[in-house]
């Protein structure tokens, strides 16, 4: 073996069991995971499936042969499971065979595990399909991570959208301060609550976006180093970048520091396209950045929501931006009128539709101290009950089809 595939061979080993950077070691919902388990080798077959249990995954189904048709089996296994992991060791040029009749589709995350970390074993699995090489045996940080990479490859995997990408919502405000951020989570946290979608928050507000400051979240990682590693974007790499909230919710999350970046539109491009063909809803936070004059974001995306607050500077930025971006009418877009107060004595709804040539589809009532108390506490309003919080749930319920949430009947007293 040459010294290149040597080197090869190491750097393959080193990804296919690198750790997932991100502090948060929480499994990714691995419990929702179907595993096929095939080793004729029953005490390793038995160590790897006690290591799946301590991982959280709960739906196992072990095969005690390798299956004796390997296409059949391939057509099986793509119905029927999320994860096939391989003993290499018991027949390893038919395990490899087994391996590239299931990996082909590209629908079920294949696995394999060996006693032999032999640096041409590793480069023959990965030419065969697999995307992870767990070294027998098999420590749990390692199977933890390597589900969690598959749970996250999951929903393109297994055609939960149809053959189709999920939806792309885009949250813009006309000027600093209109409560963009606070909107963008709240809504995806409804998403994912009260829709039970799977969503991502990406934040490209830059260079200080504040969507982790909302969460309460501190990410190892941000949205910085996804569109400075475009070149080598992919499903695996994107997840090993995000952070899950306690709700469900992943982020991709603005940096902590003050980055030098030069944002690319084809970085943004194919950050999004990535992310949508995993997560049922892709949640875009842009804040009042306006610099992506070559990107097709605003035009592709399946809603955008213009967050304003009925004030003369938000309104005058909010006329500029539609005319500017939505020159064709516009049909995606959206106005969230932000903090309403209905008899503030401000510029009224009929003024702001004229001015903007369009309605407001979205009223979002002013709660001074609901807001400051997820702000300091880093809870999402989404999860509680409030005025604030139902409105936002009910633009997520209509952004997924779902009628708006019945309004909670008043009780009745004999004393008033």
């Amino acid at each position: 073996m040459d010294e290149r595939t040597s080197e090869a061979a190491r750097s393959l080993k080193q990804r296919m069991s690198n750790h997932l950077p991100n502090p948060d070691q929480d499994l990714l919902n691995s419990s929702g995971l179907t595993v096929a388990l095939i080793g004729p080798h029953d005490t390793r077959r038995r160590i790897v499936a006690n290591a799946l249990v301590g991982c959280g995954v709960s739906s196992i189904k072990e095969f005690t042969a390798y299956p004796s048709k390997v296409e059949e089996a391939a057509k099986s296994m793509e119905a029927d499971f999320d994860v096939v992991i391989i003993d290499l060791d018991s027949d390893q040029n038919y395990a490899l065979q087994l391996v590239e009749a299931i990996a082909a589709s590209g629908a079920v995350t294949v696995m394999v595990y060996s006693m032999n970390p032999d640096p041409t074993l590793l480069m023959n699995c990965m030419r065969a399909g697999a995307r992870e090489f767990l070294p027998h045996p098999i420590a749990l940080e390692v199977l933890t991570e390597a589900i969690n990479r598959a749970w996250a490859r999951r929903p393109a995997s297994r055609g939960g959208h149809s053959g189709s990408s999920g939806k792309v919502v885009v949250f813009m405000g006309g000027k600093g301060g209109s409560g963009v951020t606070t909107v963008a989570c709240n809504f995806a946290v409804s998403l994912v609550q009260e829709c039970k979608q799977n969503a991502v928050l990406i934040d490209l507000d830059l260079p200080l976006g504040d969507a982790a400051l909302n969460l309460g979240i501190t990410p190892q990682f941000s949205t910085v180093d996804a569109l400075q590693n475009y070149g080598r974007m992919d499903q695996n790499f994107l997840s090993r970048l995000l952070v899950k909230h306690s709700s469900g919710l992943f982020i991709l999350a603005a940096p902590g520091k003050f980055p030098q970046v030069e944002v690319v539109n084809d970085a943004v491009e194919k950050l999004i396209n990535i992310a949508r063909q995993t997560y049922d809803f892709v949640v875009i936070d842009v804040g009042s950045r306006f610099d992506f004059s070559n990107s097709t974001l605003v035009e592709r995306s399946d809603t955008v929501y213009l967050v304003m607050q009925a004030g003369i500077p938000e309104l005058r930025n909010s006329h500029r931006v539609i005319s500017e971006y939505f020159k064709n009418g516009g049909s995606n877009l959206e106005i969230v009128l932000n903090r309403f107060m209905p008899r503030s004595g401000g510029v009224d709804e009929e003024h702001i539709a004229k001015a903007l040539t369009r309605p407001v589809q979205w009223k979002i009532p002013s709660d001074y101290v609901t807001v400051r108390r997820m702000q300091n506490e880093a809870t999402p309003l989404a999860l509680e009950d409030s005025m604030i919080a139902r409105a936002i749930q009910d633009m997520a319920r209509t952004a997924c089809g779902m009628p708006a949430k019945p309004e909670k009947k008043k009780g009745f007293s004999l004393f008033g």
